[in-house]
């Protein structure tokens, strides 16, 4: 039996241990906090809010992953009434329908973006310069970045056309990501996974067969003392709200104006947050000269917007930033595969939302977790025929 050592045990650990749990691997998960997840962690107490909006889109890899053994559980969707409610900021108003020139970069006929040129020179020849703007601050949902049309035209089209897919692809597990942790936890439990929290590792275990390394690029350039591990991220104000309820609020406000989200996540599953009340989180990407203040005083313009009298319902806040946690973006002439390389040699791999595998958002982790276990599983099978 092979044995396979994980570090991290966020989405990407716990799909590579489960995958080599179930290729007939022996397999050690070590979590430097004390519980599972990763960014994936819901938070405990009364307000059930994920570092960051979370959602599953249902046309990844990923999804056919957990649904075929049953990870995936009970999911809360968005009733009609309250996907009625979806407003975008634009022009200083909210509005119900996005500019049409928008639109003109959704048809299906649509060429191709080109990797090698930024998105707002590719959208504007394609739409003219409002519908290119508003396109890429829409586009800000699936990939955190304060300047979208400065990306590869190719990458943000790609998140555009995902997120503004109909029907919606983005799906929420009821009860938040750690229901999809727990459900995940068990499975690789029920394999004979060793899972170890409260395990930071300072070095790389040797001698111990292959290693998969499944934590943030931050985090594995400093235990494998690599500087070439670096790749260009997104920086988000994240601003949580527990609102008394209210009818008629918002169910989210796109900002395409400038990149912004906000989203009422109680729309569509109200065991996020005590009755009476709603959950609100806004996430705003702000540029590397900018302050958590500066994100916080956006995202409250929009809420003066969409949510009247927001600051007296106010019944609990919070705000941090999300600084290179919210996954790769790729620059004009880039594209995954310029990412920082799975294969690592000497039998260790990087798995991880800003490595060299395709995908959007946690995809990324998910096709990242299952090469590396397909590339250490691969060359320990050669190493025991070498030595047979």
């Amino acid at each position: 039996m092979h044995h396979i050592t994980v570090i991290g045990g966020g989405f990407a650990g716990l799909t590579a241990a489960i995958t080599a749990a179930e290729a007939g691997a022996k397999v050690t998960v070590y979590e430097a906090h004390h519980t599972l997840g990763g960014r994936a962690r819901t938070a405990e107490g009364p307000y059930r809010t994920n570092e960051g909006p979370h959602a599953l889109y249902s046309g990844g890899p990923h999804w056919t992953w957990l649904k075929q053994r049953d990870l995936i559980g009970p999911l809360a969707p968005i009733p009609p009434l309250e996907a009625a409610r979806l407003r975008l900021h634009h022009r200083g108003a909210l509005r119900r329908t996005p500019p049409f020139a928008m639109l003109k970069l959704l048809r299906r006929a649509s060429r191709q973006a080109p990797v090698d040129v930024d998105f707002m020179t590719w959208a504007t020849a394609e739409a003219g310069e409002e519908g290119a703007r508003a396109a890429a601050n829409y586009s800000a949902v699936a990939l955190f970045h304060h300047d979208p049309g400065a990306l590869s035209a190719a990458f943000v089209q790609e998140r555009l056309r995902r997120a503004m897919r109909l029907p919606p692809e983005a799906h929420y597990p009821r009860g938040g990501w750690a229901s999809v942790i727990d459900r995940m936890a068990a499975r690789a439990w029920n394999l004979g996974v060793r899972m170890e929290t409260l395990s930071r590792v300072d070095e790389v275990p040797v001698n111990r067969g292959p290693v998969v390394v499944a934590t943030s690029l931050d985090a594995a350039r400093r235990l494998l003392g690599d500087p070439s591990l670096t790749w260009t991220g997104g920086r988000t104000a994240l601003v949580d709200l527990a609102l008394r309820t209210r009818r008629g609020d918002a169910f989210a406000v796109s900002d395409l104006d400038a990149p912004g989200w906000i989203e009422r996540f109680t729309a569509q599953d109200r065991t996020l947050a005590p009755a009476g009340e709603q959950l609100i989180q806004g996430q705003i990407p702000i540029a590397p000269h900018e302050s958590r203040a500066d994100g916080v005083a956006r995202a409250e313009h929009l809420l003066d917007l969409a949510f009247d009298g927001w600051r007296e319902r106010l019944v609990w806040r919070r705000e941090a930033v999300a600084n290179g946690r919210t996954g790769a973006v790729d620059l004009p002439g880039t594209s995954w595969r310029d990412r920082p390389r799975i294969d690592r040699g000497d039998g260790v791999y990087l798995a991880g939302d800003q490595v060299a595998a395709p995908g959007v958002l946690s995809e990324v982790s998910f096709n990242s977790a299952l090469e590396a276990v397909a590339l250490a599983l691969r060359i320990r099978q050669r190493l025991d025929l070498k030595h047979a």
